[in-house]
């Protein structure tokens, strides 16, 4: 009885009902509408979008799945400078804004 159970799905279940309700209304019997009470024409439109969502939502098609993609953003790759080969201190020489050299300064140089 279980497996029977988990078989039917909602598409099924609201579309035995939109049977149902489509094979039991012809049997109703309407009491004769006058022509100054409105409450007819309101249970008419009430029932005709109780039965049209009922309907549309047997015939719809189930979501789709979810996504689960990669994710938006991606750290960029570190990048290392491999070690220097060699290293050594050289004089280099310091100029001011004219172009002069004023001194001369120890600075790092590597290969």
């Amino acid at each position: 009885m279980e497996r029977v159970m988990k078989e039917i799905s909602g598409r099924k279940i609201a579309g035995v009902f939109v049977a149902l309700a489509l094979g039991v209304a012809p049997i109703v019997t309407a009491a004769p509408a006058a022509a100054g009470d409105p409450g007819a024409a309101i249970a008419a439109g009430i029932g005709g979008f109780a039965l049209g969502a009922l309907a549309g939502s047997s015939a719809a098609r189930p979501a789709p799945p979810p996504y689960y993609g990669a994710p938006a953003y991606y750290p960029a790759p570190v990048y290392e400078a491999p070690p220097p080969y060699r290293c050594w201190r050289e004089r280099r020489p310091v100029f001011d804004e004219y172009g002069v050299v004023i001194g001369y300064r120890p600075t790092r140089v590597c290969e």
